[in-house]
């Protein structure tokens, strides 16, 4: 079974799909990281997959539903929550005006000391830009911070983000409840 779901390695993604394939027991589970969900989607769709895993607060969740809807079919959904996050600054930068987040993160806090707000794919990109010094601050996971405490320092934590994943499949759910198809008939 291949269940793909956004990377690259340490996304909340990839925790969140690790936690629900454990609870769900799948044993023969083969987590693949993809780079852009309108991938992961057509390679769903195709069959190179077997389901896929997206959190709604993603910005192309919604694109996604819409462009591949009778296609792919959620299948499962529920709530679980991310790492906890925090903005962190370089040690180096006292007044940091270059802020990295990864989109669905944009307002967990008040920016409006930050000039620049730089949109990156994911957490662990911000995590990474912030430590190469691209940029001087970030919104990413809490645990960076404690793995580089010379080089970055804590502006606020904000705890981990509770939100609701969904899992596609290539077939619709079976039965009155879940079958478009079926719902005007008795």
């Amino acid at each position: 079974m291949r269940i793909a779901t956004l990377g690259p390695a340490g996304s909340n993604h990839e925790l969140v799909l690790t936690r629900y394939i454990q609870r769900k027991q799948l044993i023969n589970a083969e987590i693949l990281l993809m780079s852009h969900f309108e991938d992961a989607f057509q390679d769903l769709i195709s069959g190179r997959i077997d389901y896929l895993l997206q959190c709604t607060a993603h910005p192309s969740h919604g694109e996604c539903v819409g462009r591949f809807m009778h296609r792919a079919f959620p299948i499962d959904c529920f709530i679980d929550e991310s790492k906890p996050l925090a903005l962190l600054a370089r040690a180096d930068t006292p007044n940091p005006k270059r802020l990295g987040l990864q989109p669905a993160t944009r307002y967990y806090t008040d920016l409006n000391e930050f000039s620049t707000l730089i949109e990156l794919p994911s957490i662990v990109t911000v995590a990474e830009q912030l430590l190469s010094g691209k940029i001087e601050a970030g919104i990413c996971a809490e645990e960076v911070l404690q793995q580089h405490p010379d080089q970055l320092r804590l502006v606020k934590p904000l705890g981990a983000a509770l939100d609701v994943w969904v899992l596609f499949g290539q077939q619709p759910l079976k039965g009155k409840d879940h079958n478009s198809t079926d719902h005007n008939q008795q």
